[in-house]
């Protein structure tokens, strides 16, 4: 008999808008980044999406108390922690940025893990589900590196001579998460080698794992 939780929910796109809805939110969050620099409500704006985001996906996607406290708590703090550090800056400001963001994304990253590797069927919202989570990996990646950078000014460098800030870190992780590998910016401390290498190495993993998974899925689907 198949579990209740394989069951494709009805209506159907009901599920498909939710991990639709999260992926899409995550795209546009990684490319309006730069408003967030831009000064009078800009950063308010993107950090209330940011937190909102993570916040609204853990409320659809799971019916777990724990993990929705989760992401109310976190989502709050690194709104409250965006908003310090873009009106009065301060090396602590942004080091409360890069935890609370790490926090902030480990709750969603834990939610969408279940989602995905707990369904037996190949839907349209598992795939989507699936890839969020290749993107956020991304992003928390990011997140890490600025506390790196923080710790170790030197730890990132730019082949260019150019500054290295937030936008570069995000930016740099998703070159080393999809091993493209540009070049432009290079970890120079060794916490930062070995981490960049870590990610290297997870993405990978995470894309061979998924696929495996997914075609059991599919196999499994089919003998039904």
């Amino acid at each position: 008999m198949t579990a209740s939780h394989d069951v494709r929910p009805v209506p159907a796109l009901s599920e498909v808008a939710k991990t639709g809805g999260l992926m899409v939110a995550v795209i546009v969050h990684n490319l309006i980044y730069p408003i967030s620099t831009w000064g009078g409500v800009w950063p308010a704006i993107f950090y209330a999406f940011y937190a909102a985001m993570f916040w609204a996906g853990a409320w659809v996607l799971t019916s777990d108390r724990g993990l929705r406290l989760a992401a109310t708590v976190t989502s709050l703090a690194a709104f409250a922690a965006g908003i310090v550090n873009s009106y009065t800056p301060s090396p602590g400001a942004a080091l409360a940025v890069y935890g609370t963001s790490i926090a902030h994304h480990l709750v969603i990253l834990i939610v969408l893990t279940l989602y995905t590797f707990s369904r037996r069927k190949v839907f349209t919202e598992v795939i989507l589900a699936a890839t969020s989570l290749y993107l956020i990996l991304g992003s928390v990646f990011a997140a890490i590196y600025g506390v790196i950078f923080w710790f170790d000014p030197g730890a990132f460098t730019s082949a260019t001579g150019g500054e290295v800030g937030w936008q570069q870190l995000l930016y740099y992780s998703y070159v080393t998460l999809t091993t493209l590998g540009y070049g432009d910016v290079l970890p120079v401390g060794h916490v930062a080698q070995s981490m960049a290498a870590f990610q290297a190495i997870a993405g990978t993993l995470y894309t061979v794992l998924l696929l495996s998974r997914l075609v059991g899925m599919h196999t499994t689907g089919h003998s039904d």
